[in-house]
């Protein structure tokens, strides 16, 4: 009977411990894979065409494409990433260059890129490069978002998912439309623009982290990210431009009341997410910041050479910086035909190598 008594006991302490380290963890607590451009659905066969003979280099770095949005995260990719352009009166990219360049160069034509009109409603738009690389796998934004929603709702335990934003203003080719100007009006209707899709309670906001802090940076690294059993069946969404973030905080002192976690600088009262996209650069700093609190997004693979050429350096140096977004076009099972991709030995996400000391284990990380 004693003995019986002492397993069961030991079952409780064993159990209880892991309960309780379980319920600890933190949102940066563990590593996850993220894509890059997660929307981007190609280049129409005919234009890519004209453009491996007239800008081979840029056709390379293009020539990519990635599942839908729903696909990617059932794959367990839990960092996406949307390139936004302004459209507040609808129909500026309605009219890509695209189509009549290659009617110029005597191809065939591609088919219809928007046979529902949607580019000419007023709204947002996913785009990568307006004019030649206009294909998305979701279109308006708001689709991306309702994509991305109702698979969250679907799956009401998963692990929080990120949703980096690039506010999209390049012009660097005549016959490309000049984007509209990023303004403070731009963000607000960007906020609305998130909570007319998602409900407040669905999200993870600056205001939910600060809490009781007076800044944002004091609270993460006073307090840490939201514990992870809280986070789970939420979405965070991230600002890619440092050089927008002052213009997102205007009015906004630390943030408060806005949606969109900025990319701050380390040391502002809206530091908390920082993006360093050269892990083998910057590997100590990013081990750092991770030391220190902040959640840290990183790139693996930033030009097709390192793909082409199977270099897994910077994938490892991301890996064993700690940063907890390792951003890749090449997720899981989608190996390029070189072999390079990423993913962890087990899991879709992993417990961070640099914060050893949050007592992590698998278990605590599965959905």
């Amino acid at each position: 009977m004693l003995k019986h008594f002492r397993i069961i006991a030991a079952l409780f302490v064993c159990c209880g411990v892991n309960a309780q380290t379980s319920n600890s963890l933190r949102v940066n607590d563990l590593q996850m894979i993220g894509t890059h451009n997660s929307y981007h659905a190609g280049i129409p066969t005919n234009l890519m065409k004209l453009l491996k003979r007239t800008d081979p280099g840029f056709a390379s770095l293009q020539d990519y494409v990635h599942p839908s949005l729903e696909r990617q995260l059932d794959e367990g990719v839990r960092q996406l990433e949307l390139d936004v352009y302004s459209d507040s009166k609808g129909g500026l990219y309605a009219s890509p260059a695209g189509p009549r360049l290659v009617a110029e160069a005597g191809l065939p034509a591609d088919p219809p890129f928007d046979p529902q009109g949607l580019m000419k409603k007023p709204g947002f738009k996913v785009i990568h490069v307006q004019g030649l690389d206009y294909i998305s796998n979701c279109q308006p934004f708001t689709a991306c978002l309702a994509a991305i929603r109702n698979w969250s709702k679907s799956h009401p335990k998963h692990l929080p998912v990120f949703v980096l934003l690039e506010m999209k203003t390049d012009h660097w080719k005549d016959f490309m439309v000049q984007p509209e100007p990023i303004t403070s009006t731009t963000f607000d209707q960007l906020d609305k623009t998130l909570l007319s899709v998602f409900h407040r309670s669905e999200l993870i906001t600056p205001d939910d982290v600060r809490g009781q802090y007076s800044t944002l940076e004091e609270a993460i690294l006073a307090r840490g990210w939201p514990r992870l059993k809280k986070a789970r069946g939420k979405v965070i969404f991230l600002l890619d431009q440092r050089q927008l973030s002052a213009l997102y905080a205007m009015g906004h002192p630390s943030l408060r009341g806005r949606i969109i976690f900025s990319n701050a600088e380390p040391g502002t009262p809206e530091g908390a997410f920082i993006e360093v996209n050269d892990p083998i650069q910057d590997h100590d700093q990013i081990v750092s910041l991770i030391k220190r609190g902040y959640l840290v997004r990183t790139m693996t693979d930033s030009v097709p050479s390192i793909v082409d050429a199977n270099d897994i350096h910077r994938r490892e140096a991301g890996m064993t910086s700690g940063a907890q977004i390792l951003s890749t076009d090449h997720p899981f099972d989608d190996v390029a035909p070189s072999g390079y991709v990423v993913r962890f030995p087990n899991g879709i996400v992993r417990c961070n190598p640099v914060l050893t000391n949050t007592g992590c284990s698998a278990s605590a990380l599965r959905e």
